[in-house]
């Protein structure tokens, strides 16, 4: 039993955390991204993905601290941000097409960042 309080304050990890996992080429091999606390919610890792600040996303993993749990959510992330693109017509890299190819569970128009 814990005598004194957690110097981490609850409320910070009381929500979902999203990470990516993000491949650097032959030479550097894959590392999690350095991210700031307040940019990784599942909106802004989605909007960060679209804008091309993941250049070659291979994983990403959700977790709630508070809660107790982690999942892969690679497959969620490759649908939404398909649809995203879809949606607001915005031109998806080709290696952000090759993500959403090998993990999407959908296929939605793209268009293609030349």
């Amino acid at each position: 039993m814990r005598d004194s309080p957690s110097i981490v304050p609850s409320d910070r990890l009381d929500r979902d955390i999203c990470l990516v996992l993000e491949d650097f080429g032959a030479g550097a091999g894959c590392a999690w991204r350095e991210t700031d606390e307040a940019d990784t919610d599942h909106a802004t890792v989605l909007r960060h993905l679209l804008s091309g600040q993941y250049t070659y996303p291979v994983k990403i993993v959700c977790f709630n601290p508070s809660q107790g749990w982690s999942r892969d959510a690679t497959a969620e992330f490759a649908d939404a941000v398909a649809q995203l693109a879809a949606d607001t017509d915005a031109e998806v890299s080709p290696a952000l097409q090759a993500f959403i190819a090998a993990n999407g569970s959908r296929r939605p128009r793209l268009a293609r960042r030349r």
